[in-house]
């Protein structure tokens, strides 16, 4: 996003959630009020449209594949040949993702399931 609102959750365009606006890439597994369980499957090749992720969430890396991540305006953000590859099993955390693309570059399947934290613990 081009605004000086792109960091801030609250003015992201459900429209680009990515269960709407990359939904051929998300799959709904769980939610209720203190979280959303999605599935994100990459493969080879794909390019998921633009789209958001809201909230923080846990990262369970179930297949790995190498890819480049671009922000709304097209610039890499990531590419993961540059960084350390996480084993297939390894858990990450994520802060929200404004308006991005993920793009996979590698050999294989990209499939992460992700728990986002809607609500804040006591």
């Amino acid at each position: 996003m081009a605004n000086d609102d792109s960091n801030d959750e609250s003015t992201w365009p459900s429209a680009l959630d990515a269960l709407v606006a990359a939904a051929a890439h998300h799959r709904l597994l769980l939610e209720n009020g203190q979280v959303r369980v999605i599935e994100a499957v990459i493969s080879r090749g794909d390019r998921t449209p633009d789209h958001t992720h809201r909230w923080p969430s846990v990262q369970y890396i179930r297949s790995w594949s190498d890819f480049i991540r671009r922000d709304g305006n097209g610039h890499v953000t990531l590419d993961t040949r540059m960084a350390i590859t996480p084993e297939v099993g390894a858990v990450l955390w994520s802060e929200p993702y404004p308006v991005h693309s993920v793009e996979n570059i590698g050999t294989g399947e990209l499939r992460v399931i992700a728990v986002e934290i809607k609500t804040t613990p006591l």
